[in-house]
Formats: C-alpha cells, sequence, structure tokens
C-alpha cells in the first residue's frame, strides 16, 4: 500500500532544502515527502496525484512566492483534497495573512519561520495534525475494482467471475457510490460504458469479457504443450482432485476450466460436512485450495472452455474456444452440472437483476435488510438461507412439499429452525416475477392461494442438469444428458454394443477407452463434494491403468 504524501512548496532553494530535510528526518518512515519550487509546481503535482487517487496527508507552503501566493495555493488544494491538512509557512510581517487564511481559506495552521529547534517548532503541530488527518483516513483499496449498476446482469457476470476465483475486489455501485463516479472520470469513460473494471495498474476496460480478465489476473488462456498424459475437463471439486492426484502421481496433467474453480460447489456459502473441516468451509476458499494445491505439484491451469471431443490414432484431442487444439493420452471429463432455471413470466428479463442461479455469497450484500426469497429444498438452497440470513430483514424458503426433511441434511434443517427471521413456506412456488429493470415482486401460489409479496432478491436452487451437451456425440450419455460408465456399457442392454473392447470398462470409464467421467455428471454420482472428491481421485487410478495397456 503506497504511503500517504506529505508536499512541501517553497520557492527559497535553502528554505525548502531545510524543511525537506526535517520532514523526512522525521515522517519518512510513514509518509512520502514530496517538494515543490513554486506554487504553479505544486498545483501540478497535486492534479498529477488526484489523477492517479493518491492519498495527500498535508500541505506546507510559504505564504510569499511569485505568482501564487501560499494562501491561495492552499484554497486551491483544499478543492483536490477537501481532507488534507493545510498549513502556511510564514515570516513574522505575514502573520495577519495567515490569520484571515484561518478564518477565510479554513487553514489549519500556520507556522513562523524560522522553526529551529524542529522538537519544539515544528515536529508537535505537524504530529497533531496528521494523527488527526489519520483518524479520518480510509485507505484506497488495493487491488481491482469494478464500477457498475447493482441490477446489470453483466456486473453480477463479472461479481461472479472474480468471486470465483476469489480475486479481491471492490464493488462501486455507480448510482450510490460517489467514489464510483469519481473514479469513473479518472479512466476517460462515461456511465454508458459501465460496467468498468480498472485494474491495479490504473488500466481500466469497459465490458471487458472473461478472457480479458483472466489474463490481466494471471490467468493462462494458452496451453504450454500440445500433448499431456491427461486432461481434466472442469474444476469442480472432482475434477480438481483429479488434478492433485494426476500432477502428485508424475502425469503430466492440464485441468481446464471454462467459468471459475468450484463448480456448483463453490457457490455454496459453507460447507459444514466435509470431513476434516469441524467448523465449515465455504465452497470458494475449499476450491481455491485445492487449485492452488494442484498448481504446487505441478498441474497446469488453462482458463479456456472446451468446445470439441475427438479420437486421432488413439489420442483424444481437444478443440477449445479459441480455435486451437490440444492432444492428451487420457481425458477426465469432470464437466459437473449447471442449476435448472425456473420456467415462470418474467424470469428471462430479470435474471441477473435481482433473480440469481447459486450467487448467494455474490449478492448477499445487496440484500442488507431486505426480504428475500429462495426457491429449493436441498442442502444449498440450506446453505444459501443461513448465509443471507446474516444481512437479510427476512429469508423465505418456498419449497413444493410439505417439509425440508426429504432433501435437506438434518444438521441444515436444525440451524435453519433456530434461525429467527428464516421462514419455511412450505406447499408453495413461485409462478411469476414482476419488476421493470430489477426484480420488484414475486407472485407465489402458497397452499392454492395466489400472493403479490415485494421481493428484492429471488435465489433458484431447483435441482441441475448435466453440463454435457457438448461431449454427448461421442460418449453415451443416458436420457438426461448424464454419462454413463462402467458397467452400464456392458450389462445395460440398451448400452451393451457400444463398448467395443475385449476387457470390461473400467468402472468410471465412458464407452471411449481413454476417456473417464467423474463427479455430478456421471450417471449414478451422488451429489455430495466428499463423493466427487473421491470419483475424481479414483479417476487417476484407472487412468493410469488405461495407459500402462
Amino acid at each position: 500500500m503506497k504511503k500517504p504524501i506529505v508536499l512541501a512548496v517553497d520557492d527559497d532553494p535553502q528554505v525548502l532544502n531545510a524543511i525537506d530535510r526535517d520532514l523526512r528526518s522525521e515522517f519518512r518512515k510513514d509518509y512520502r515527502i514530496l517538494r515543490a519550487a513554486s506554487g504553479e509546481e505544486a498545483l501540478t503535482t497535486l492534479q498529477e496525484l488526484k489523477a492517479r487517487a493518491e492519498p495527500l496527508a498535508l500541505v506546507l507552503a510559504d505564504q510569499r512566492m511569485p505568482q501564487m501566493e501560499g494562501v491561495e495555493l492552499l484554497e486551491k488544494t483544499r478543492v483536490l483534497f477537501p481532507d488534507a491538512k493545510r498549513v502556511l509557512l510564514t515570516a513574522y510581517a505575514d502573520t495577519e495573512a495567515a490569520i484571515r487564511a484561518i478564518n477565510n481559506a479554513h487553514l489549519d495552521y500556520y507556522l513562523m519561520k524560522p522553526w529551529n529547534p524542529p522538537q519544539e517548532l515544528l515536529y508537535p503541530t505537524l504530529h497533531d495534525l496528521l494523527t488527526a488527518w489519520q483518524a479520518k483516513y480510509k485507505p484506497r483499496f488495493q487491488g481491482l475494482r469494478l464500477i457498475g449498476f447493482q441490477w446489470s446482469p453483466l456486473s453480477h457476470e463479472l461479481k461472479d467471475f472474480l468471486a470465483g476465483y476469489m480475486v479481491a475486489f471492490q464493488w462501486l455501485d455507480f448510482e450510490t457510490n460517489p467514489e464510483a463516479k469519481e473514479l469513473l472520470d479518472t479512466t476517460g469513460l462515461t456511465a454508458a460504458d459501465l460496467p468498468v473494471v480498472v485494474f491495479e495498474d490504473g488500466t481500466a476496460e469497459s465490458r471487458p469479457d472473461r478472457t480479458a480478465i483472466a489474463s490481466k489476473i494471471g490467468l493462462a488462456l494458452k496451453a504450454s504443450s500440445q500433448l499431456y498424459d491427461v486432461v481434466v475437463i472442469g474444476a469442480g471439486p472432482s475434477g480438481l482432485a483429479a488434478a492433485v492426484y494426476g500432477a502428485s502421481e508424475g502425469l503430466k496433467t492440464l485441468i481446464v476450466e471454462r467459468q471459475s474453480p468450484g463448480g456448483q460447489a463453490g457457490t455454496s456459502s459453507r460447507i459444514e460436512n466435509y470431513l476434516g473441516f469441524p467448523t465449515g468451509l465455504s465452497g470458494a476458499e475449499l476450491a481455491h485450495r485445492a487449485w492452488s494445491q494442484a498448481v504446487r505439484l505441478g498441474a497446469e491451469f488453462l482458463a479456456q472452455e472446451v468446445t470439441g471431443l475427438c479420437v486421432q490414432d488413439g489420442y483424444k484431442v481437444l478443440t477449445l474456444s479459441d480455435g486451437s487444439e490440444i492432444s492428451t493420452r487420457a481425458v477426465v471429463l469432470t464437466t459437473g452440472v449447471s442449476y435448472r432455471t425456473l420456467e415462470v413470466p418474467g424470469i428471462d428479463k430479470l435474471t441477473g437483476a435481482g433473480v440469481y442461479y447459486g450467487a448467494a455469497r455474490t449478492e448477499a450484500r445487496s440484500c442488507d435488510q431486505r426480504d428475500v426469497y429462495i426457491v429449493g429444498g436441498g442442502n444449498s438452497a440450506g446453505q444459501a438461507a443461513m448465509y443471507l440470513a446474516t444481512y437479510a430483514r427476512k429469508v423465505h424458503i418456498v419449497i413444493r412439499g410439505e417439509s425440508l426433511a426429504a432433501s435437506m441434511s438434518a444438521y441444515l434443517i436444525e440451524q435453519i429452525g433456530r434461525t429467527p427471521n428464516i421462514q419455511i413456506l412450505p406447499f408453495a412456488q413461485v409462478v411469476e416475477v414482476r419488476g421493470d429493470d430489477h426484480l420488484e415482486q414475486v407472485v407465489l401460489n402458497n397452499n392454492g392461494q395466489l400472493e403479490e409479496r415485494p421481493a428484492q432478491a429471488l435465489f433458484v436452487f431447483i435441482g441441475a442438469k448435466p453440463s454435457t451437451e457438448w461431449v454427448c456425440e461421442t460418449v453415451a450419455c443416458d436420457s438426461k444428458g448424464f454419462l454413463l460408465t462402467g458397467r452400464d456399457l456392458v450389462t445395460d442392454p440398451r448400452y451393451g454394443s457400444l463398448w467395443k473392447r475385449e476387457r470390461e470398462p473400467y468402472l468410471l470409464e465412458t464407452c471411449v477407452p481413454g476417456i473417464f467421467a467423474a463427479g455430478d455428471s456421471r450417471a449414478g454420482a451422488m451429489a455430495r463434494v466428499a463423493s466427487a472428491v473421491g470419483e475424481g481421485s479414483m479417476a487417476i487410478k484407472f487412468v493410469h491403468q488405461y495407459l500402462d495397456e
């Protein structure tokens, strides 16, 4: 973090050298000391500091300077940096002007020349002023900043993407945060260009796509090699586990993820039933730990989307969204699942503008002291409800059945029962959502009665569908799109003709030898984080057996 600045201004070189020397001697540990030889030079420096959004703590200016007197400079300083302390350096003959400046120009203090010894006549006063400034100073956020509109779907997508990679960023709502307008002015862009991402180096991009952000935050977009031992497609818990074990066991491993690490589990606000974490942890934290572990062990991570998969001479050839190709000896498909959409009137227009799928952590703060609704009765819905309850005035869980017992873990049901601002609405369903540019109202069929209720946010957790559309022409999927593996390929008469080798397929092997599936997108998988991690680890065992054939 950059140190706050103290600026000394005097047209007399000897005096400027003396004040610069004394300031550095006492304050350089906590402040950067700058100097200017005239009012015009000082004003230019101040404007540059303002453009770079650097913190100015104090200006110490001589009164008698040609072209621009000290009082005039300090008045202009107040416009640029209203919170900075302003001190006038005067000779005895200028004390009346200094006193007038205290009243008219809101001067903080004036000091007499000479100030020797500084330990008595300079430092105590400046220490008092700087202490008062520090008490109100809020350091500028050091990192990526996102300026946008709260109800903009693209703003929501960018927040979700950054949160998924655990990138520290500051969200600035253009309509409610004055800092957003000030920062936008420094970029040369306008409100019509929002959302705007301002990177730590000061560069800004309007409406950037994920590829542009991924490049700026250091994610790889190009594979370093053309051939790998195993490529893992998808960085959910199963994919990350496969990458960890593949890399740790000496396989040249690449993991490709089109969105962000963690998959559906990565959006969970708190996972409390995963082995080894008695107090629980967020899905994003678990994903980030696993991602760091895989990279440390030698796995390569690629922020790309796989759009095609084919087999050529035994090698698996992957086509990426940028048109490039990668070859590998084995593939582990851990593409996971995506949330099913709620099909009710008004939903398409308001998705990302008050209606969200699995984004409780990203949008929780925007729900402060408001009424929110959750549709769904599974563990993801329960975890979201507990997290949102710390912000929202009231959290309503809308379920079709009588209770949560059939679909939610007992520990979550108990926690929800002890949380006074969570209400369960049984035998209910959302039949319509309303609002102009953002969600304003939900219409419920509540036990046969239609009810119109005000709502600021609706979070949807109504099950999931496998993300396998792009691969079902290459490997066999069941009627719902889940990947078929293992003995299903030889014992089920519907799929028995798909396996062509003499040996039986390995437990997690698809109908194409050397292509394996693990996690929630696999037919018959158990939708739990621990199970997904176990399958990802097992898949590497079978990869080894396949490569040794």
